[in-house]
């Protein structure tokens, strides 16, 4: 029976509308047998799926470990992304999931964030694009989604009750477009609220938030549900545009909001509004059957692998280490290659269908290579020098050394943030007295995030950022390693040198339950390319087993209006030997700006096919209007200042290698912004002060002393206007200052609504 929703709204009581806006259990919604109205099931995600077989279960079923949202940023490939998705849309369809709780999409404002795996990028534009392929995907097959974690949750120290003090701006152009744009472009079944506050307030009761923005201005039409715990008053919450509650089952909650109708606190209208959107979910839920058939775990497993295969950024290849030569024999080190280090810690860990071993997948592609194994570090921080003997010698016995290193789980879980971004100190001696022994060692990297390498980087031949990959990154990582494939991996996030380089060192993780988000708008690299700080890697960042060349960049217009799209396109050629992949990014500078904005902003980005050899491909892409707007708090808007912009395309941040430029008109009409305190400057900006102010100003100019000196007016026209007639004036002023003041802005304003 299809539910219909109006109807039911008519039948339902008090008490079942204010039930089905909490969980019945952990994982389900409420049911209203007498009314046909089922139950559904959500589970955690979102590169796998977490489904337990009871809810007192804590062992979840078997089911597929895809790359973590930090590997899957890296393929820069939305194709892939949207076949991950529908594979994991296929797994909730056999083990009877209705939502999957994913994806993240918070912004990495600083690596130490222990959750950063599970997020894509620090980038808002790379986040919402392949958030938006992900969640089309899986709901193609008619499984939900819910996109998280809304918002500001940059952080996991006190998460559930730090409060994210952030500016209009910074939150509207870094923190917000990444759910924007999943929400406008897809429509994800719901959305979930953060833990934190967000200036003072908890995310499941900001009005602001939930309703002015996600529902009313970006038309998000799916259900707001609460991250398991974030609401503290069930009411309040409600009010504020939270729809649901979990986990369930909590009848203290849901008698609060029979009380709240009861007594006139809580309108039955707001009621009604979140009871419709759960019947909405329910009732999209129910189009699609769960449940039944088989996990394909062949064809999902070798998915799996090639995600984890186009992940991997190859970040060093002195001397083309690699790929490796046939017949090399091979000195394989460090636990990693034999326990593999391959998801993160919390919500998001999976229970995988099977486990490829680095180790074993080496040894399958080695022919009849020798290939050797030493252990080199052990599970526990600890200092092991023996360990790194036995590697040292090993390394000198063979022709390479393959070896692997690792974070430990608190540094790549949920509820913790990392204390710093270094390896461990066995580890680092370890790759220290390798490197020194047998200069041919590639380091492999199976960490969530960003590592500080100083230490030892210019030390091996190769270091390879293979991420946390999933169940099958020891096929992938043994496919590198050995060219089956070339890795077109590229960063979605900057490696600093040092922990101190990075943007939100000095504010974090702040100060008695406050965080300040001083850097502003530059976090990432905006922060590290505007003030030209030396990193690591940077953003956009990977090497290849081969090269490519751009050329012959057009602009599909020189001259357009704030209204218009632009098409870049610009010629790619592989001028290598061996076939490849890399990724087109496009960057946009306002050349002159009335705010501080970036130096560099990606507003788009291609994947090339795979080029054969001298193989050209043309690579088209489409900036929309947003590619050249900042959000203005004067304007309370998004808007476009006419004047000219750089088009820049590139292979990172740091690497552009073609340039154009274009003039931008603005066809938008400015508020009217003077006020009575204003400055005489801005009076004379404003377009509407300005021609009113004009006759005072004559008068005002003659009779005041040394306004004929240049220096000593500009002074003044840093004045309120109001306290320079004040000071000097009042004599020859039509009226006494404060009145006359008052009936300009008057006049203004008038003006500018005309």
């Amino acid at each position: 029976m299809i539910l219909d929703i109006e109807a039911l709204l008519t039948q339902l009581t008090l008490e079942e509308k204010a039930a089905l806006c909490t969980g019945a259990t952990a994982w389900t919604t409420v049911a209203v047998d007498r009314l046909g109205i089922p139950a559904i099931w959500v589970a955690d995600g979102p590169h796998g799926l977490r489904r337990t077989e009871t809810i007192a279960s804590r062992t979840s079923l078997p089911a597929t470990c895809f790359p973590t949202a930090s590997a899957l940023s890296a393929t820069w490939n939305t194709d892939l992304i949207r076949d991950l998705g529908e594979a994991l849309a296929t797994e909730c369809l056999v083990l009877g999931v209705d939502v999957l709780l994913g994806p993240g999409v918070n912004m990495k404002r600083t690596p130490l964030c222990g959750r950063n795996f599970e997020y894509f990028s620090e980038d808002p534009y790379l986040a919402g694009t392949l958030a938006t392929a992900f969640i089309q995907a899986v709901q193609s097959k008619g499984v939900g989604t819910s996109l998280k974690h809304y918002a500001a949750n940059n952080q996991e120290t006190n998460r559930m009750s730090v409060s994210a003090e952030i500016d209009e701006r910074t939150l509207r152009e870094i923190y917000l477009p990444a759910f924007e744009m999943a929400v406008k472009q897809a429509q994800p079944y719901t959305v979930m609220c953060a833990y934190n506050r967000v200036n003072g307030v908890y995310a499941s009761e900001h009005h602001a938030l939930l309703t002015e923005i996600l529902k009313d201005e970006w038309g998000f039409d799916g259900v707001v549900v609460s991250d398991w715990g974030a609401v503290h008053d069930r009411v309040v919450s409600l009010q504020a545009g939270l729809d649901f509650e979990m986990p369930g089952n909590r009848p203290d909650r849901v008698q609060s909001v029979i009380d709240a109708v009861n007594n006139g606190q809580l309108e039955m209208s707001v009621l009604d509004a979140a009871v419709r959107r759960m019947l909405r979910l329910v009732k999209r839920a129910q189009v699609t059957p769960k449940g039944g058939g088989q996990i394909p775990v062949d064809a999902h497993h070798a998915l799996a692998r090639q995600i984890a295969a186009e992940a991997i950024v190859l970040l060093q290849n002195s001397d083309d280490i690699l790929p490796l030569k046939s017949g090399q024999s091979l000195a394989v080190i460090g636990l990693a290659a034999q326990v593999p280090v391959y998801q993160g810690s919390g919500s998001s860990k999976i229970n995988p269908t099977r486990l490829d071993i680095p180790l074993e997948e080496i040894r399958k592609l080695a022919g009849y290579a020798t290939v050797s194994y030493a252990e080199g570090y052990t599970a526990l921080d600890e200092l092991h020098p023996a360990l790194i003997d036995d590697a040292v010698i090993l390394a000198q016995a063979h022709d390479v050394a393959l070896l692997f290193v690792d974070l430990p789980e608190s540094k790549a879980s949920e509820g913790i943030d990392r204390p710093d971004l270094r390896l461990s100190a066995q580890q680092i001696l370890l790759i220290q007295a390798v490197c020194d022994a047998q200069p041919n060692t590639v380091v492999i990297l199976n960490t969530g995030s960003a590592v500080d390498m100083l230490d030892w980087v210019d030390l091996p031949a190769g270091v390879v950022q293979a991420w946390l990959s999933g169940q099958a990154s020891g096929g992938a990582i043994a496919d590198v390693l050995f060219g089956v494939v070339n890795p077109s991996g590229r960063l979605a996030e900057t490696f600093p040198l040092q922990l101190e380089d990075t943007p939100a060192y000095i504010n974090f993780p702040g100060d008695n339950d406050l965080v300040r988000y001083g850097e502003g708008v530059f976090i990432g690299y905006r922060y590290y390319d505007t003030r030209r700080q030396e990193v690591l890697f940077p953003f956009g960042f990977g090497l290849s087993y081969t090269r490519f060349e751009y050329s012959n960049l057009k602009l599909s217009r020189t001259k357009i209006t704030d209204q218009d799209t632009l098409t870049v396109s610009v010629d790619v050629r592989n001028s290598g030997g061996v076939a490849g992949k890399t990724v087109v990014q496009v960057y946009v500078r306002d050349d002159e700006s009335s705010l501080q904005r970036p130096m560099k902003e990606l507003q788009g980005f291609a994947k090339t096919v795979l080029l054969q050899p001298e193989q050209t491909q043309t690579v088209t892409i489409t900036l929309a209007p947003r590619a050249f707007q900042m959000y203005d708090p004067a304007w309370g808007a998004w808007r476009t200042e006419s004047g000219s912009f750089s088009i820049m395309v590139g292979e990172s941040v740091a690497d552009i290698r073609q340039r154009a430029s274009i003039q931008v008109e603005s066809t938008q009409k400015p508020p009217c912004l003077v006020h009575r305190y204003s400055t005489l400057a801005q009076w004379q900006q404003d377009p509407y002060g300005a021609p009113v102010m004009e006759a005072v100003l004559d008068e005002f100019r003659k009779n005041l002393p040394g306004a004929e000196d240049g220096g000593a007016w500009h002074g003044m026209e840093m004045m309120p206007a109001v306290v320079l007639f004040g000071f000097f004036g009042a004599d020859h002023l039509p009226k006494p200052p404060d009145q006359l003041i008052d009936d300009l802005v008057a006049q203004a304003h008038a003006l500018a609504q005309t």
